[in-house]
């Protein structure tokens, strides 16, 4: 498969509490929970996400766990890196996690938390996502819906909605995410595609998902059309764009102006014309994106000409 993808903060010099990597068989999103509240952790959520991506990866070694194990043994592992911390807190650093794993007979993904999946196959596109945390802290959702962001108003509302998301965190009625307990893994949305079957897809955070979700910008189709011919980072310029146009959410309700935003792209087969350094011009006006490289046993993958001839991708 040919992969290329971006991640971008949300906010101007502050960390980005997404993490994202890619192997020859494996994709790894993971889109950090903000802190509103106290989390009884010496530790921010940049470090969980970084850590537990690590841990994810380490665990992917073994190709028999199926991946709501793997994700299990991760979360243990971060637990036990800081026992100094009250990993019992409500609000200990947690994150939303997608997995795709690319085996000998089929695509298969985990998606615990509002990360998003989008499958295309010969049988049409699929996408997944768990939004079990939307239908928590209704009320209290609705009261921030009411302020503009940025106000007074709207900061102490969101407070009040955090403590009542909090409270519905990792329980039967509420919904499931990545934190201290690996028993939350169990809870993870699973499934697989046969690998013959699958055409192209995308695994990104909900601060990228908002181009269909929030701003109605297209459907998955259009998605990954815009995906395949311009590539990552001309999705992420025009969910920029959309917050930019709305900037305190009187037209798109939402908790802040812009989120950490991370998609990766990924298409049967391996596009020709290596080139000798990566090209992303799809992305030129956006000097903060990150465009990373994926590379396998020191090579990147291919060099994908989208239709106006722009790369993305390369070899070294």
């Amino acid at each position: 498969m040919f992969f290329t993808g971006v991640t971008d903060a949300g906010q101007p010099g502050n960390p980005n509490e997404d993490w994202v990597s890619v192997t020859s068989d494996l994709v790894v999103v993971l889109d950090g929970a903000t802190v509103r509240t106290d989390t009884g952790c010496l530790h921010g959520v940049a470090w969980y996400t970084r850590h537990l991506g690590m841990a994810i990866l380490a665990a992917a070694s073994d190709h028999t766990l199926p991946l709501r194990s793997m994700l299990a043994a991760a979360i243990d592992h971060v637990a036990g890196l800081h026992p100094e911390c009250d990993l019992a807190h409500p609000g200990t650093p947690s994150a939303a996690v997608a997995i795709v794993r690319i085996d000998v007979d089929a695509v298969r993904y985990a998606v615990l938390g509002d990360a998003t999946v989008v499958l295309e196959s010969t049988a049409g596109i699929a996408t997944v996502s768990d939004d079990r945390i939307s239908r928590t802290a209704a009320l209290e959702r609705a009261a921030v819906d009411k302020h503009p962001i940025g106000s007074p108003e709207k900061r102490d509302a969101m407070v009040a909605m955090k403590h009542a998301e909090l409270a519905a965190r990792n329980k039967p009625d509420g919904y499931w995410i990545a934190a201290a307990d690996p028993a939350a893994a169990a809870h993870a949305l699973e499934g697989e595609v046969p690998l013959e079957e699958v055409r192209r897809m995308a695994v990104m955070t909900d601060g990228a998902a908002r181009i269909v979700d929030m701003f109605h910008l297209g459907d998955w189709l259009h998605v990954l059309d815009l995906l395949g011919h311009r590539g990552p980072g001309a999705l992420i310029h025009r969910v920029r764009k959309a917050e930019a146009d709305d900037p305190d959410g009187e037209f798109y309700r939402r908790n802040k102006t812009s989120d950490d935003a991370t998609v990766v792209y990924a298409a049967a087969g391996v596009c020709a014309a290596p080139r000798s350094r990566v090209e992303a011009r799809g992305a030129a006006d956006m000097p903060a994106l990150e465009m990373f490289e994926l590379v396998n046993s020191g090579r990147l993958y291919g060099s994908c000409p989208t239709v106006d001839g722009r790369y993305f991708g390369g070899r070294r």
